[in-house]
């Protein structure tokens, strides 16, 4: 069996927001949900449920093409999202246009989408949860 990497990403309490986001966003459909009161084993030191997370999810799992990214609120910590970028690669311009412009709403535009000698549109931009995505055009 060959690993698979996956990002796995902690939104400090705004998973739930983010996954309906992203749905809408970027296509992405949601696999997996699990809350923190769902917890088959609550009662176990390493699996308490942080104070007020009973309805936040635990664990989700969010299909994007081909790819998955799992997600989650994490245990009461604020999310930081530095040092990485996620790329959203597209069939043809259009849907690059429309991805990036969905991400970008109410995000930040870090560099325009545009033709770029690798490809036909490529652009980066942060989304409203501080995720930097990289959006481009997939060229063989």
């Amino acid at each position: 069996m060959k690993p698979k990497i996956q990002p796995y990403l902690f939104f400090g309490g705004l998973c739930e927001k983010a996954l309906v986001y992203y749905t809408r966003a970027i296509g992405a459909e949601v696999k997996a949900l699990m809350r923190y009161k769902d917890n088959p084993e609550p009662d176990e030191e390493k699996f308490k449920i942080p104070k007020g997370y009973e309805d936040k999810v635990m664990h989700a799992c969010m299909r994007v093409g081909n790819a998955y990214i799992m997600a989650s609120d994490g245990c009461g910590e604020e999310a930081e999202h530095k040092g990485y970028s996620i790329y959203l690669g597209c069939e043809n311009a259009a849907e690059a246009e429309e991805r990036f412009n969905a991400l970008a709403d109410k995000g930040k535009v870090n560099m325009p989408l545009e033709k770029t000698f690798w490809s036909p549109k490529f652009g980066m931009v942060t989304d409203p949860f501080g995720i930097q995505w990289m959006v481009g055009v997939d060229v063989d």
